[in-house]
């Protein structure tokens, strides 16, 4: 389980395919604080933690997380958000997230709003998710509240301090970007399906 506030930024130093599965080795500031078999959230999503080495470390990805995310579009130099596993007994500063991303979906605009960044996104409504307007989402990891809820677009409003310490600041129109729909809302929605 996590919360949705990124700690910190990592940086992809490689990437190996191996079958059907992706080994990305990541430099990162918490290296020194994992450990093997920990669970880190990676841009949403939730990835094992496999080897360890200096100040990189090493997750794999198999075939049903590469087809759901973002992560097959990952490159050498790109930087992604992290977030350990949330302790028992924290405080749940964002809300409460998986690391299991729903579907990806994309940038449509980008607007900055004298101080503060206006992002849109419009995702595939065939699965059903959905948003509703200060609710929750989470986009790449990070918790955020919805505004402008649309049936498959919605709007985040970002500060600076998450514009600057997450990869929010390299979104350009087009971008795509992992999304896991709160965990609430979606037992509400399929309870309420289930009895019409």
């Amino acid at each position: 389980m996590f919360t949705g506030i990124i700690e910190t930024l990592g940086t992809i130093q490689e990437i190996k395919k191996e079958k059907d599965n992706i080994h990305v080795t990541i430099d990162a500031s918490i290296t020194n604080e994992l450990k093997i078999d920990q669970s880190v959230a990676h841009n949403g999503i939730c990835l094992t933690v496999v080897a360890i080495k200096d100040n990189s470390y090493t997750v794999t990805a198999i075939d049903e997380t590469i087809k759901k995310t973002n992560l097959g579009e990952w490159k050498t130099g790109d930087l992604v958000n992290l977030e350990r596993a949330m302790k028992l007994g924290d405080r749940l500063d964002g809300h409460i997230v998986q690391g299991h991303v729903d579907q990806t979906g994309n940038c449509i605009s980008i607007q900055e709003t004298n101080g503060s960044w206006l992002y849109t996104f419009e995702y595939d409504d065939k699965l059903n998710n959905l948003t509703i307007e200060k609710g929750s989402i989470t986009v790449n990891g990070v918790s955020l509240t919805v505004v402008n809820s649309e049936k498959n677009k919605f709007s985040v409003a970002i500060i600076p301090y998450t514009h600057e310490h997450t990869n929010f600041k390299n979104f350009v129109v087009g971008s795509k970007i992992n999304l896991e729909f709160d965990v609430i809302g979606k037992y509400v929605s399929r309870l309420y399906a289930n009895k019409i």
